[in-house]
């Protein structure tokens, strides 16, 4: 995570490096005291004032308590008591003031305690250049170019790529097109410049919100993480406030956009009337493997560009202008087993070659993950009638022991719109087939699948983009977004919209979704449902 300084202290001494490599000794930090900007004093009393009606509570409560205590102890209250129950009428002023003393502090706790709302302002994800274009053709030739790889490793890789459910115009950085790679950490900088800086820029600049404004930045992006880190460069290139609450997820795989939006929102719930900028990304360039292990070329064959900025807000004047409102965040972790820990591993080949191994245990530790974590959201979102037939079928089953198959929910009841991680074409089968939803349902992440292959965290928010585009949404719709990733985990968040639209993405330009069902028609094993 990025780390945010302490508040500075008179006379430290420490020892520090210079920007053009000299170095120094001994040196004191200058004395905060003698020089002391208005804009920050402003900005502490700004904070203050946020929370003056608590700060304020804390001692008026107490003293109202030994207020009380004295006057018992003097014998005032009893005499109090006394003579109301004498005299209706002031028996009724003491009920009148006591009633509605209760009625002020039943609505003061309530402002105190209430959940700040999460909303969904806007979202932007990004579309490459079409000479970043990665077709069959071109991926086999610079894979036969490179010299890097042997015969069966390229008959492998072009084996899954025609089978894999991605179509001819996913993206690849130009550093891993080039003939050789040119995989430095330079261009790996560049990538991810090139991604991520034009979606904050356009998002920013379509809801209207100066970078001054974000009070809090989370990035998400497994395998790359230079220093400085990849959320300092965003506020270098934004000029974001020097008070902002940065931090960078790191290592947490293709689930972690979700992981994202539950941090954001718990700091959210801390600070009052904030904007939260959430990115999503993952980088190709300095993560394409160059070995010829069969369970490492599969990220080579399947991983492609892409990223995601998604900007949060908890002041409640953004309702009205928000598309979604987050009502749950699931997040579900098997990092305890042994076999979930390592079925996706960062690791080094017998040559010395890094890459991402993927074991045959995947699946099996992914659907654990997937039950848990549909267990845990399902009494968040089914409806009763659903709620109590899982019961009863599961006490007849433990208790009774009836012999018949486990009642699944129908999720269909819960949600109306799913975002299933574009993980692999299989994938997608599977959890179509084990939470029984329909082809019009999945579909969706099909397309984001077929167009844009899989960008990791950020694939969830192309799969809401087709939504947006070509689908719209109704208010009160309630949106499923659920990712898988190495550790292993599951997280899901599940969104509510909070207006009628419909809007074409950029990214979603000029796609052709006839061409798209035709070709995954011809694929093999290919669940070929009618939309219900």
């Amino acid at each position: 995570m990025a780390a945010h300084g302490e508040p500075a202290q008179p006379a430290v001494t420490a020892t520090v490096t210079t920007t053009n490599g000299g170095h120094r000794s001994a040196l004191n930090f200058p004395d905060y005291r003698r020089s002391v900007a208005f804009k920050y004093v402003k900005r502490g009393y700004t904070f203050l004032m946020s929370y003056v009606l608590t700060i304020a509570l804390v001692p008026l409560a107490g003293m109202l308590l030994l207020e009380l205590v004295n006057m018992h102890r003097t014998g005032e209250l009893t005499r109090l008591v006394g003579v109301a129950k004498q005299t209706d009428l002031t028996f009724n002023l003491v009920t009148v003031i006591a009633t509605i003393a209760a009625l002020m502090g039943v609505v003061i706790s309530y402002y105190i305690l209430r959940t700040r709302p999460v909303y969904l302002v806007d979202f932007q994800v990004y579309r490459a250049p079409d000479s970043w274009m990665a077709t069959y053709t071109r991926f086999m030739a610079g894979s036969r170019k490179c010299g890097r790889f042997t015969d069966e490793a390229l008959e492998f890789q072009e084996k899954i790529m025609t089978r894999s459910g991605l179509g001819q115009e996913t993206y690849l950085p130009p550093a891993v097109q080039t003939v050789p790679p040119e995989c430095t950490m330079e261009n790996a900088r560049k990538e991810f410049e090139m991604v991520v800086f034009p979606i904050i820029e356009e998002l920013l600049q379509r809801t209207g919100v100066h970078p001054k404004q974000i009070g809090v930045l989370v990035l998400n992006c497994s395998l790359f993480n230079p220093t400085p880190s990849l959320t300092a460069m965003i506020i270098n290139k934004f000029k974001m406030r020097s008070s902002i609450l940065s931090y960078n997820l790191a290592g947490m795989g293709c689930s972690a956009s979700p992981i994202s939006i539950d941090l954001a929102k718990q700091l959210l719930q801390l600070h009052p009337s904030t904007y939260a900028l959430v990115v999503s990304t993952e980088n190709i360039t300095q993560n394409w493997y160059f070995g010829n292990d069969r369970d490492k070329l599969l990220p080579n064959c399947l991983f492609r560009v892409g990223g995601a900025a998604i900007l949060l807000s908890n002041r409640r004047r953004d309702a009205w202008r928000s598309k979604y409102e987050l009502m749950h965040t699931v997040r579900t972790h098997l990092g305890a087993k042994d076999e979930a820990y390592s079925c996706i591993f960062q690791m080094e080949d017998s040559e010395r070659n890094i890459g991402v191994r993927l074991t045959k245990e995947l699946f099996a530790v992914a659907g654990e993950a997937l039950k848990i974590n549909v267990t845990t959201l399902g009494p968040l979102v089914l409806p009763l009638s659903e709620q109590l037939l899982f019961f009863f079928n599961l006490v007849a089953r433990k208790v009774f022991g009836y012999r018949g198959k486990p009642y699944i929910p129908d999720f269909k009841l819960a949600f109306d719109k799913v975002c299933i991680h574009t993980g692999g074409r299989a994938v997608i089968d599977e959890i179509e087939r084990q939470l029984q939803l329909t082809n019009d349902m999945v579909e969706p992440s099909r397309a984001a699948l077929y167009r844009y292959g899989n960008v990791s965290s950020a694939s969830i928010w192309y799969v809401l983009a087709y939504l947006e585009s070509f689908n719209g949404m109704r208010r009160g719709d309630r949106i499923w977004q659920m990712g898988f990733g190495s550790g292993f985990k599951c997280n899901s968040a599940v969104w509510r919209a909070n207006r009628n639209f419909k809007c074409l993405h950029q990214a979603w330009e000029g796609f052709n979704l006839e061409e798209m069902r035709a070709h995954l028609a011809s694929l093999p094993n290919h669940h070929n449902k009618k939309g219900s």
